[in-house]
């Protein structure tokens, strides 16, 4: 029987997801989408949970969008909707406490993901990305409205126009992250968090985290709105094909051309 792509743990009322595709470094897959989309839902709804942990199960946290499947999208029945969408919808209005707890590399939605998060924690080692122009399309997750609010502008354009890897010193300096982690205790590090949190009344956190995440929603989904049009316009043209091509023939892309 095949392990689950998503683990689901209880540990009194804190619930940890963990993305559970270690060989595919935990990309982000339609089905992964669904599950952690899914998984949000139940533990909003759910009232023996307080806190909810989200980590990566083996090196990565989280390496972003499954490019094979990027470039052979599933087709679904007429009004059937999955993905990157609803998963979106769960986590920009997830009521409860959600703490990160960044394992290894975070990719992509491994790192546009965060700024939803209340706390995110980085194992020492852990790096971070957002390759959006590099392969030829652009931000998501609402990432244009929420990373200037939270690490600013410069810091924002640095992330996004160069793609290039933030070591965690450098996530928790830009105010990406809250705190480093000795190699192999992020989880534990999360875990303690979680436990100054979940003995609070459950009704209490939903209604002050309701509050927190009213000020943001309004923007962040309009920003979502902004780059869901202008990603679809790029994805699928010369920059995004010559970029996954590039990857698939493990090259350097060369868009001195386009």
């Amino acid at each position: 029987m095949s392990e689950p792509i998503l683990k689901v743990a209880d540990e009194g009322r804190v619930r940890i997801l963990t993305l559970n595709r270690p060989a595919q470094l935990n990309s982000m897959s339609d089905a992964l989408y669904d599950a952690v989309g899914h998984a949000l839902n139940l533990a909003a709804a759910d009232p023996g949970v307080a806190v909810v942990i989200l980590t990566g199960e083996g090196r990565a946290f989280c390496a972003g969008q499954d490019l094979a499947e990027m470039e052979n999208r599933p087709t679904y029945s007429p009004g059937e909707v999955h993905g990157f969408g609803p998963f979106m919808d769960a986590l920009d209005s997830f009521e409860k406490p959600l703490i990160a707890a960044v394992n290894g590399l975070g990719v992509g939605i491994g790192l546009t993901l965060l700024p939803y998060c209340d706390f995110v924690f980085m194992d020492e080692g852990a790096r971070l990305r957002a390759p959006f122009v590099t392969l030829g399309v652009t931000a998501e997750a609402g990432s244009t409205a929420l990373l200037p609010a939270l690490v600013g502008w410069s810091n924002t354009a640095d992330i996004v126009y160069t793609g290039r890897w933030i070591d965690a010193p450098t996530a928790v300096a830009m105010g990406l992250a809250r705190e480093v982690a000795p190699a192999g205790t992020v989880l534990d590090r999360a875990r303690a968090q979680a436990a100054l949190i979940a003995p609070n009344p459950i009704v209490s956190l939903v209604a002050t985290k309701r509050l927190l995440i009213h000020a943001r929603l309004d923007a962040a989904r309009a920003a979502r709105a902004r780059e869901d049009a202008v990603f679809r316009g790029l994805e699928g043209g010369p920059a995004n094909l010559e970029a996954l091509a590039a990857f698939r023939e493990k090259r350097p892309a060369d868009f001195s051309k386009l």
